[in-house]
């Protein structure tokens, strides 16, 4: 299936610490993969945390560092980094906002972030567990 999104296209998910704009779901390549617009502001995003599925950023503006099992690669725009499954990952972000692509190689991300759109801040570490993401203290 063909699916095109033009720019401001897709649905638009709150992960409390960034706007995810869904730009290629699972439902456009059957599961095999998606593509997300992520617009964070400045600080810190979530905890250390693993995922059971691979992932990619690619900045388009911003700078924010990633942080993947004890290393720390500082990102710019035209800079991207793969994470993978069961990495222990967060990022930073450095300047007033950063917009990145996130690529996923399965659905698991999407499903996460539709769970998560609007949830409160309570229920994050249940709705983290059920996807399979264990925050790291």
């Amino acid at each position: 299936m063909t699916h095109f999104s033009a720019p401001g296209d897709g649905p638009e998910l709150d992960s409390h610490d960034a706007r995810i704009t869904v730009k290629v779901g699972a439902e456009h390549t059957g599961g095999a993969y998606e593509v997300f617009e992520v617009d964070a502001p400045r600080g810190p995003s979530v905890p250390p945390h693993t995922e059971p599925w691979a992932k990619s950023f690619y900045v388009l503006h911003g700078r924010i560092t990633v942080y993947v099992d004890g290393e720390l690669h500082d990102l710019g725009p035209g800079a991207s980094i793969s994470i993978p499954a069961g990495a222990v990952n967060t990022f930073t972000v450095h300047t007033p906002s950063a917009q990145f692509l996130a690529v996923c190689l399965t659905d698991g991300m999407g499903r996460f972030f539709r769970a998560l759109d609007r949830a409160t801040p309570d229920r994050i570490p249940e709705i983290a567990g059920r996807h399979g993401i264990e925050l790291v203290p």
